[in-house]
């Protein structure tokens, strides 16, 4: 089996009478996207930190590329790329300027690697970075994280600012990395961005992971909320004790439901009418937190 890309045994991090992390187990392999999901709070921004030792453990063992972060910080950032939720840098410099520092840092990164990706992103490099706005300084950190196509991706929330259009973009630039078999470890609140980049997702609670499923598997089981407009008269009984539908609702012609697996049963209901409309609502991820892993029937795993 290959070394993997992240390892942490037991890793635990207190801060003071806080606790971050409470014996956090962790399996990256080389070449998977890895989403990293939980409620604000359980752990995420402290695991990558640990990971790039900007803060250290208070116990525990972390290996990043099979390295000790805190024995061979410098050379594994040469090897990383990592992009925080809010990318912050003196403002002062142009996009072009920065990123030509960095790419320096870096051992060079070809100029045109660094246009093509400010054109794909619509960004204008010429600017000054305190002049732009957060969403524009947001896709100045994903050049500088992606530029240099390195082993592994380390993104913090990383579409936060970005317009839906954009977020498309990142999700293209993600798939290019997998293919050309860099690893992915992100988190995100954005759920239809996870489910068509990720491999597999880790969920953390309280500082623990609690499980580690495939994305499929992730999608089935998602509470989503649904409407249905229908053009005639149909009744709630006829979807009310549908497998999965809860909650439903009839007024005027629209069903409002929560639907919790797969929509096999409540389309093919709908279909017996005319509908004029459906829009069905992936849930946020606390939603799907809390509502399916409280519940307390999900044993701690280890990836």
């Amino acid at each position: 089996m290959a070394e993997p890309a992240i390892s942490t045994e037991q890793l635990v991090k207190r801060y003071g009478r806080s606790r971050g992390l409470a014996g956090l187990d962790l399996r990256v392999e080389p070449g998977e996207v890895y989403g990293f999901l939980g409620p604000n709070g359980a752990g995420k921004s402290t695991t990558i930190r640990l990971l790039l030792d900007l803060i250290r453990p208070t116990s525990g063992r972390v290996s990043v590329l099979g390295q000790d972060p805190r024995q061979h910080g410098v050379a594994l950032r040469r090897r990383i790329g990592y992009l925080a939720g809010d990318f912050v840098v003196d403002g002062r410099q142009t996009g072009r300027e920065l990123l030509g520092y960095l790419a320096n840092l870096r051992g060079g990164v070809p100029r045109a690697r660094i246009e093509e990706l400010a054109e794909r992103l619509d960004l204008d490099l010429g600017r000054r970075i305190r002049s732009l706005s957060r969403g524009n300084r947001q896709k100045v950190g994903v050049v500088q994280a992606f530029m240099h196509s390195p082993e592994l991706l380390i993104l913090d929330e990383p579409t936060s600012g970005l317009d839906p259009f954009l977020q498309q973009e990142f999700v293209a630039l993600v798939r290019e990395a997998r293919a050309a078999g860099q690893t992915v470890f992100m988190s995100s609140h954005v759920m239809s961005e996870v489910q068509q980049t990720a491999d597999r997702v880790g969920i953390v609670r309280e500082g623990r992971l609690v499980t580690v499923e495939r994305v499929e598997e992730l999608r089935e089981r998602a509470v989503r909320r649904v409407e249905i407009h229908f053009d005639d008269p149909v009744e709630l009984a006829e979807f009310a004790e549908l497998p999965g539908v809860s909650d439903a609702t009839l007024e005027r012609g629209t069903l409002r439901c929560r639907l919790d697996g797969r929509a096999d049963g409540l389309v093919k209901a709908a279909s017996r009418h005319a509908v004029v409309s459906l829009l069905s609502e992936e849930p946020d991820l606390e939603e799907l937190f809390f509502g399916y892993y409280a519940t307390g029937e999900v044993e701690h795993a280890a990836a």
